[in-house]
């Protein structure tokens, strides 16, 4: 997937900013996509320029003016076009499970350390992707949203967030325990 499928998906509820974009990224689309702010602003102007998206300005008293995007006809052929082929493999790239791939010729404590901040880190974004789905679906039970919201789109990818981020969550508290277990009994053998 490309950066501007990304992108124009974000679009897809209405007009943005580039800063409003990198909030949308930061909050909405984290949970499968990461873009740093200069890459959304660079991808926003290609877009444009290839007709994928259409800007404007937005005049503002007592603040700069600020470009807004849309996705115009051509984006959502684009999306369209995209969402027909055959999805890429799922690509990971963890540097903490290289870590905890080799802990075992390397002092435990430090990956301990680590899988337990990751393990928070996970449960922060694990809490701020529950309130999302409770804000996506607005007054109806998951159950009435699925099958008559609006957009399901976000809401679906939002529950993957929330899978993904538990069984990370999950994952470190376990190989945390498993490693301080480990190392408590080789100290106790050692003593």
């Amino acid at each position: 997937m490309a950066l501007r499928h990304a992108v124009l998906a974000a679009l897809l509820d209405g007009e943005s900013s580039g800063y409003q974009l990198t909030k949308i990224f930061d909050v909405g689309v984290s949970n499968f996509w990461y873009a740093a702010p200069q890459q959304l602003y660079a991808e926003l102007a290609k877009l444009e320029s290839e007709g994928l998206v259409a800007g404007h300005v937005v005049v503002q008293q007592g603040r700069p003016n600020k470009r807004v995007f849309t996705v115009t006809e051509a984006g959502i052929g684009e999306l369209a076009a995209f969402a027909a082929a055959p999805p890429k493999p799922l690509l990971i790239r963890d540097d903490l499970a290289v870590r905890v791939h080799a802990v075992d010729l390397l002092e435990p404590a430090p990956v301990i350390a680590q899988l337990r901040e990751r393990a928070e880190e996970a449960a922060a974004k694990l809490a701020l992707f529950e309130k999302m789905l409770v804000h996506l679906r607005g007054d109806l039970d998951e159950e009435s949203f699925l099958r008559h919201g609006e957009r399901v789109g976000p809401y679906l990818t939002c529950l993957g967030g929330c899978r993904l981020e538990r069984e990370i969550r999950d994952w470190c508290l376990q190989s945390a325990r498993t490693l301080r277990e480990r190392a408590a009994h080789t100290r106790r053998e050692l003593s």
